[in-house]
């Protein structure tokens, strides 16, 4: 017997870092807000709705958000207060189903096939959610639902803010059949393009393209997209993603040369330090620097020491030592640093190994 279609609900925050700010502060409400450091460098984290109606977006530069907008409000990002809220959040979700995958603080994909809650359907416990979430934090979430993870994903944008769309199975092929091509996952400008030379535009026009035709194109994503144009997707949620990186990074307010960045590299050492504290479960074996030339070339380096950093002062001088990896002119500027812990494994099975190469040697 065919296995059930999964429900697959995909929640996002609205405006979530702005929403927090003017939840926080009334004299913010109604207003246009960026959470961003004002300065060349910057960039806005988030934008309010009231910000986003004269175009400010996220991850756009603060000083072309200003020109844009010049009564915008800016406010200093305070992640400690974020990540508060979204631990809020999470537990709501967690009243419901144990299958979440966070995508950031902000948006998670729940598989709500079977829920603890014995709400009736997936939609209902989207409504659920959506008020525990409005009731307990005084913030709106947008919500879709749907047979799997892209479609929801689409969804939840549907009817942003505050809003709900439901794509039960039989509907999913009317519902995609007249979107942009742009709208599938992977697909961006340059993929948008190559399938406009196709005559590709909506999914609909891609759904009418033969599987060999996609794969002789595009190879492998030429199968990923002639799944997608059905609305097909397997992927399930992951409720635990093992962590690749963890790592701290700045960009400066004026670009830097390789040998003044030390006391910048052990200050993100710190930080990434600390974050790394949280992870019991798992060793970090491999120390990464990354760095953006002035030119916005990005440049890393990294090494797996024989044993493993164990303080952030090790780290650091980790860190620090690899700038000599660099083979870059001795005047040469650089806008960011960033330091990272990777090469992950697990805690046990490290310290087995660790246990084998220090066992005394037999004599035979």
């Amino acid at each position: 017997m065919p296995s059930p279609p999964r429900k697959i609900l995909h929640v996002d925050m609205d405006a979530f870092y702005a929403s927090v700010e003017q939840r926080d502060d009334p004299a913010l409400r109604g207003k246009p807000v960026a959470v961003a450091w004002r300065g060349a460098r910057s960039v806005v984290c988030a934008a309010s709705y009231e910000a986003r109606v004269f175009g400010v977006r996220s991850a756009m530069p603060a000083l072309r958000a200003e020109r844009l907008c010049p009564q915008l409000i800016f406010v200093p990002p305070d992640f400690v207060r974020y990540k508060a809220v979204s631990r809020q959040i999470r537990e709501i979700f967690a009243r419901h189903t144990e299958l979440i995958e966070p995508l950031s603080l902000d948006e998670a994909y729940l598989d709500v096939t079977v829920t603890h809650s014995g709400l009736p359907s997936a939609t209902a416990t989207a409504e659920a959610i959506r008020a525990a979430i409005r009731e307990e934090t005084r913030l709106t979430a947008s919500a879709g639902v749907a047979p799997n993870k892209f479609l929801a994903k689409i969804a939840s944008d549907w009817n942003k803010p505050d809003g709900l769309c439901v794509i039960r199975p039989h509907q999913v092929e009317a519902f995609l059949t007249p979107l942009p091509v742009g709208r599938l996952p992977g697909v961006g400008k340059v993929m948008e393009a190559k399938l406009a030379e196709l005559g590709i535009g909506t999914v609909g026009e891609l759904r009418s393209h033969a599987l060999a035709a996609l794969e002789m194109r595009f190879g492998r994503w030429g199968r990923r997209l002639h799944e997608l144009a059905r609305g097909i997707d397997e992927h399930p949620v992951q409720p635990e993603r093992p962590t690749v990186q963890i790592s701290a990074e700045d960009t400066f307010e004026h670009d830097l040369l390789l040998d003044e960045l030390e006391p910048h590299i052990r200050r993100l050492a710190e930080k990434a330090w600390a974050g790394y504290q949280r992870e019991h479960e798992r060793v970090a074996r491999t120390v990464v620097l990354k760095l953006k030339t002035s030119d916005f070339r990005t440049l890393t380096r990294s090494l797996t020491p024989p044993q493993q950093p164990r303080s952030a002062i090790e780290l650091a001088d980790i860190a620090c030592a690899l700038r000599e990896r660099v083979e870059r002119a001795a005047d040469d500027r650089y806008r960011l640093v960033g330091v990272g812990l990777a090469g992950f494994v697990d805690r046990d099975s490290y310290q087995a190994q660790a246990d084998l190469f220090e066992q005394p040697a037999i004599d035979r």
